[in-house]
């Protein structure tokens, strides 16, 4: 049975009047996972030896320096933190390391975590594009240090790049990350010429407008890649803002798109005897988060099953 990982405090990271990282999209991927049958978990709150994997203490310590005590405080041009933030954050941290070990351990073949703030714009010293802790980064870390994997896959399909991700895994060579992504695009990174320190970075940029086609297509080459790589474990960066709907980006994708590539993926991983870690990233029109993360997430059931 999939594990689905989320917290009541990830209802407690609130933004700004019209800011389009708001509670409610929490709101809309539950409801839409409300009637099917998972094993429903708690987000534990992360340990600072998991965010230190990643990021410095002299980061952790600026972030809870800058929590306010009420309103806002901007951390970049759309980044900010609540009185809540920085808990609901470290419970987005915690449910990732929660589900590696779960699904290392046996416990199910794949899980979903289901919390905000999103993570993969973090870099290491620096929060942007919503992002506050990396909590895909952390998640493939603690699989490599923790649990000694020899080789893990990172994989994202959000409409942005996950230039954290990519900063943070750069010289990891234990690490595949590989990326699909509107280009040009924020965060203005994710060349097909960003290819890490070890040749383990592989971007596949998609114009505005790409439909589903040729986003299937690069898929199937990224997970051709995957099964060449052999990982233990395969985490997704699971962004649902390159549906049609979405109002921040171009690309022309709907739910069926992410019904094929989250099987595309879970095939992949299978063939591997890898288990899969999906972290709920972008999506901005509540409506279509709602339906594509139901999509992702019927896909894992049936994998589960």
């Amino acid at each position: 049975m999939t594990i689905l990982y989320t917290h009541p405090s990830g209802l407690r990271h609130v933004t700004p009047p019209s800011h389009p990282e708001r509670p409610s999209r929490l709101d809309a991927v539950t409801a839409a996972l409300s009637d099917l049958d998972l094993d429903r978990r708690e987000a534990p709150d992360a340990g600072d030896e998991d965010i230190l994997r990643c990021h410095p203490a002299t980061y952790l310590s600026l972030l809870r320096r800058k929590v306010p005590a009420e309103g806002w405080t901007m951390l970049d041009a759309d980044t900010y933190l609540s009185p809540g933030s920085l808990e609901a954050a470290r419970h987005a941290v915690g449910g990732v390391c929660a589900a590696v070990d779960a699904v290392l351990a046996g416990q199910a073949p794949n899980a979903f975590v289901a919390m905000r703030p999103p993570g993969h714009h973090a870099e290491r010293a620096r929060p942007m594009g919503f992002c506050i802790l990396n909590s895909i980064a952390i998640g493939a870390q603690r699989a490599l240090d923790h649990h000694g994997l020899d080789r893990v896959a990172v994989l994202d399909f959000d409409v942005h790049h996950g230039n954290g991700t990519q900063d943070l895994l750069w010289n990891e060579a234990r690490a595949l990350f590989a990326s699909t992504h509107q280009y040009p695009l924020y965060p203005a990174t994710g060349a097909a010429t960003e290819r890490g320190a070890h040749d383990q970075i592989l971007n596949l940029p998609l114009h505005v407008g790409t439909d589903g086609a040729p986003a299937r297509a690069a898929w199937r080459q990224i997970c051709a890649r995957v099964e060449d790589w052999r990982p233990q474990l395969v985490l997704v960066s699971a962004g649902f803002d390159a549906h049609a709907a979405d109002p921040l980006a171009g690309l022309m994708w709907d739910e069926t798109d992410f019904t094929a590539i989250t099987r595309m993926i879970c095939d992949a991983a299978v063939s591997c005897s890898a288990p899969v870690v999906s972290v709920l990233e972008g999506g901005y029109d509540l409506a279509a988060l709602g339906r594509s993360a139901r999509a992702h997430v019927e896909v894992l059931r049936e994998t589960a099953a």
